[in-house]
């Protein structure tokens, strides 16, 4: 299914809220400062009209070519989410909601949405091992940008979404790409966070009435362990969310075991065209997906990063929450340097919006990460 852009007009007001404005601009381009120049880069093969000026600052056009081959096999259709509000005298109108985004591309035969729920500033106050000159050179303000994501893969035969953020917004979000609730066949999640499972149930009952959910054997018995949640008094309350929801879907609850290397030849998918790839140490058994149609690919990441302004650069910062600070380096640095080498796009749950995009390594261990742009207009 294409989805078709609103107005430019429309799209320009409501990104203005996206807070990482220094390297998404409305325009339409990535714009970056390289020394004493200034590129303005349309992603794909879309061609750029652009006047950059060393301040990073862009006025660009992109311009959709007529036979398009997409870097990565990504055809990327922008819809943005707009709210219609009935005003007295039958008079409808518009009303922008800011931080409520989806974007839509195909992968091979499946169709990705981003479905962003809520976009937002971090604190270095939740990063450790970050020294002073990291935060002085990569997050000068001490924020970095975020946000709450969700996916939704559509393949030919299956609604797949994977995790479900808080839920505030998911139903609108799945209105908007004209699906109900009862239309999800499946749930993927990448581990059992507030922020990823929020969105699973709705008044203390099944929100995806038809959905099966797929979850990692060490990601459920972590959240199933008494002693866990004993040892760990201040997350008692997550615990009991995390089973609330296990014991909802427990008759439609599946538990695998996350591949290891997502390099080796995998034995069989998980789902046809989606492979778990152990993403470890966030918690204890977080999970990436990597989707692959016709020869093109995408991982689903998680929470692989959280600060992508640091951790990109600085791979060994972690995150305050996570279970194994050690593991979770290691895990980072091992999918960077594999999606890196393999030219494979990622999308993360806390990657502002959109989401996704490449990751280019800058070496001696340092990546960068090149989000895709909003081409507007086609």
């Amino acid at each position: 299914m294409m989805l078709t852009p609103i107005k430019q007009k429309d799209i320009g007001a409501m990104l203005k809220n996206i807070k990482d404005a220094s390297e998404l601009r409305v325009g339409g381009c990535l714009c970056e400062c390289k020394g004493e120049t200034c590129r303005c880069d349309c992603h794909g093969d879309s061609s750029c009209d652009c006047n950059c000026n060393c301040d990073c600052n862009c006025d660009c056009t992109c311009k959709k070519p007529e036979n398009p081959k997409d870097k990565a096999g990504l055809k990327f259709v922008l819809s943005v989410l707009v709210f219609m509000v009935l005003l007295p005298g039958g008079l409808a109108m518009a009303q922008n909601s800011g931080e409520q985004l989806v974007m839509s591309f195909d992968i091979g035969y499946a169709q990705v949405s981003v479905l962003s729920e809520e976009q937002r500033s971090g604190r270095i106050d939740a990063l450790t091992g970050a020294t002073p000159r990291m935060i002085q050179t990569y997050l000068p303000d001490s924020v970095y940008p975020s946000a709450v994501n969700a996916f939704l893969v559509r393949t030919p035969d299956k609604n797949i979404l994977v995790d479900a953020g808080y839920g505030r917004k998911l139903s609108d979000h799945l209105r908007s790409l004209e699906l109900g609730a009862e239309d999800i066949h499946v749930v993927l999640l990448t581990h059992m966070h507030g922020d990823h499972i929020g969105g699973l149930l709705s008044n203390d009952t099944i929100a995806f009435p038809q959905a099966e959910v797929y979850l990692s054997q060490p990601e459920y018995d972590f959240w199933m362990s008494d002693r866990a949640m004993q040892a760990l008094p201040d997350r008692r309350n997550g615990f009991l969310q995390a089973r609330k929801v296990i014991a909802a879907y427990k008759d439609r609850l599946h538990l695998f075991l996350p591949e290891a290397d997502p390099a080796a030849e995998a034995p069989s998918p998980l789902l046809p065209g989606i492979r778990g790839i152990a993403a470890y140490g966030h918690t204890p058994g977080h999970t990436a997906y990597l989707l692959e149609s016709e020869g093109s690919r995408l991982l689903i990441w998680g929470d692989v990063t959280h600060a992508m302004r640091i951790q990109m650069p600085c791979p060994e910062v972690t995150y305050a929450r996570d279970s194994d600070p050690v593991q979770s380096v290691e895990t980072r640095k091992r999918l960077l340097a594999y999606v890196a080498e393999k030219n494979i796009p990622i999308a993360g749950m806390h990657i502002a919006f959109p989401g996704i995009g490449d990751v280019v390594s800058t070496g001696n261990g340092a990546y960068a990460f090149e989000p895709y742009c909003l081409c507007l207009g086609f």
